[in-house]
């Protein structure tokens, strides 16, 4: 059939690559998107434009292209389009019964690093053999029902959807230095990030004693690599600080750093095979490890416990925490 007098047939993927457009602005960025080259994105477009009898669905600007009266009538349609193929997608995943392929799992950084240590073979819980588990740290949870993730372990569930969302445990923050560093200036986050508990927690306290920022860093492991060197003082998670040989706490968990974190999966999903076990294994680490998260320690074990005169230098770090679990308790990374 001839697509200029509009009776080409539709090809789904060219409906995607027009979605992918519209949603990020250029041919460049939804090639990114899609894993696919510009000139590719671009030929696409042309097609599916034909389909509809040529004319143009985009505005050309310098700053990239933005969809017309033409292309907006067309995407709730897209849309609906999209839907119904993810929904097939994920009904077919869901009616596998073969532990194989690959999970994805969005994560923010406190979650990555955790998972990430119980992925290899010294782990005493190592991941389900025959599924490769891929980590995407992003700031925001991916979009589970466009499967930009198999599921996700973040600090805060969506607020909508058809999500399974189950409680997975808690993790603790800290005050940690260097042992036999005095360290009284403070490593944090840049300002840009001094909206989130964390560093809104450190701010305050620096406006308190007197101290001072000697280092920003817009991530976790960027905070604990300084720390370790004897920069400063900052919050790192308890599992990992206090098992660093380097590094002493310096006085309880701070309350208002302590996350609770999820784990949320869409419903069409929660019973594919590989995701099912996957999840079994996310949550099992949490059960064997809770303690560790929430900072759980013998005190005999950290020097710093029986530093009072660093325990003052802190202040009084185990305020009561009078917040509920909303979304603007979210830690940077999450």
């Amino acid at each position: 059939m001839n697509g200029n007098n509009g009776s080409g047939l539709l090809d789904w993927n060219d409906a995607r690559i027009f979605l992918a457009v519209a949603r990020h602005g250029s041919l460049r960025a939804a090639g990114r998107a899609l894993g696919i080259s510009q000139p590719t994105v671009g030929r696409r477009i042309a097609a599916f434009e034909a389909v509809f009898g040529g004319p143009t669905l985009f505005d050309r600007f310098p700053e990239g292209l933005r969809l017309n009266e033409a292309g907006a009538v067309l995407l709730p349609v897209a849309e609906q389009l999209e839907d119904a193929a993810l929904s097939l997608e994920r009904h077919r995943a869901a009616a596998s019964s073969v532990l194989s392929g690959t999970v994805r799992i969005s994560v923010g950084e406190w979650a990555a690093a955790f998972l990430s240590h119980h992925v290899g073979s010294s782990s005493e819980n190592p991941p389900p053999t025959g599924i490769t588990l891929e980590l995407v740290e992003t700031m925001q949870t991916a979009n589970l029902a466009r499967r930009e993730a198999d599921l996700a372990v973040r600090h805060y569930p969506p607020e909508s959807g058809d999500l399974y969302i189950s409680k997975l445990g808690v993790f603790a923050g800290a005050v940690y230095r260097r042992i036999g560093a005095e360290a009284r200036d403070w490593v944090t986050y840049p300002e840009e990030q001094g909206h989130f508990p964390m560093p809104r927690w450190v701010e305050q306290h620096v406006q308190e004693t007197g101290a001072s920022v000697v280092f920003r860093a817009s991530d976790m492991p960027m905070h604990l690599t300084a720390i370790r060197a004897g920069a400063g003082r900052g919050i790192l998670p308890c599992f990992i600080a206090d098992e660093d040989p380097l590094l002493e706490r310096v006085a309880a968990p701070v309350p208002e750093t302590s996350c609770e974190y999820w784990l949320i999966v869409h419903r069409d999903l929660r019973r594919a095979a590989c995701v099912r076990a996957i999840m079994d294994w996310v949550q099992s680490l949490f059960r064997s490890e809770r303690d560790r998260l929430a900072g759980f320690v013998d005190h005999n074990d950290l020097s710093s416990w029986g530093d009072r005169k660093a325990e003052a230098d802190v202040g009084n770090l185990a305020r009561p925490n009078n917040g509920s679990r909303e979304q603007s308790s979210q830690q940077p990374g999450e």
